[in-house]
């Protein structure tokens, strides 16, 4: 039997990933195996020579390791666009987040507020400077660890307003999502995935890749809370 596709992601693609796997596994004997980290961690064991088949991260995030030597130039695949919601403890206010100046209001109000370390954190953080309110909130931040799921600082109630992709909060207990960011605001992410050079069947692994940038599994990636890529 052929050894299985070894696949590593981060953690807001990895219900993702788990359900294409399911799919393809339907038309396919080969075995796959996804292992699902913080990005900031799979990119640092990419880049430390780590062996694996298939690395899918955000797009920026493949593009670096590409032009480092770790994946095949020319395999990276988009597989879908995700965008930011924000949640709160169950039973808790429910703040207006109709605009970008209600949930800039909403930001000021809350006590504690959290976000990844992930590409939608940076690019957060980068629109409390353009409020000019990012000194104002500085200690009000409770970033999560990589791996950790923001929506689990809020369900422990150590974080008021949560913010991260809809794909990590949307299967969460103990939380619940107010919505996406307004679109004056959100943040969107490509996710992709592409050919490591440590990949010994290429073929295969290419094979995988194109199932899953398939029309026919848009269905999966919307039910995933995200857009096809």
């Amino acid at each position: 039997m052929a050894e299985p596709i070894r696949i590593i992601c981060s953690m807001a693609t990895r219900q993702l990933l788990a359900d294409l796997v399911a799919e393809f596994r339907k038309t396919s004997s080969q075995a796959v195996q996804v292992e699902s980290v913080g990005g900031v961690d799979a990119a640092k064991r990419v880049q430390a020579g780590e062996a694996f088949d298939i690395v899918a991260l955000a797009s920026d995030a493949i593009e670096r390791l590409t032009e480092a030597g770790h994946l095949v130039p020319g395999s990276r695949v988009d597989l879908v666009r995700s965008g930011v919601a924000i949640a709160v403890r169950a039973g808790a206010v429910r703040p207006d987040i109709g605009s970008g100046d209600a949930v800039r209001r909403a930001v000021l109000a809350a006590k504690t507020l959290g976000y990844s370390t992930g590409p939608s954190g940076v690019q957060l953080a980068r629109q409390f400077e353009r409020w000019g309110i990012a000194e104002q909130i500085k200690d009000r931040i409770v970033q999560a660890p990589p791996g950790v799921p923001v929506g689990q600082l809020v369900a422990e109630g150590r974080v008021e307003l949560g913010f991260q992709q809809l794909s990590e909060l949307m299967n969460l207990g103990g939380i619940e999502v107010l919505g996406p960011l307004p679109e004056d605001i959100q943040i969107i992410t490509t996710f992709s995935a592409a050919v490591s050079v440590t990949c010994a069947r290429p073929d295969a692994v290419r094979a995988l890749l194109a199932f899953m940038a398939l029309p026919a599994m848009d269905a999966v990636k919307r039910r995933n809370g995200m857009e096809p890529g």
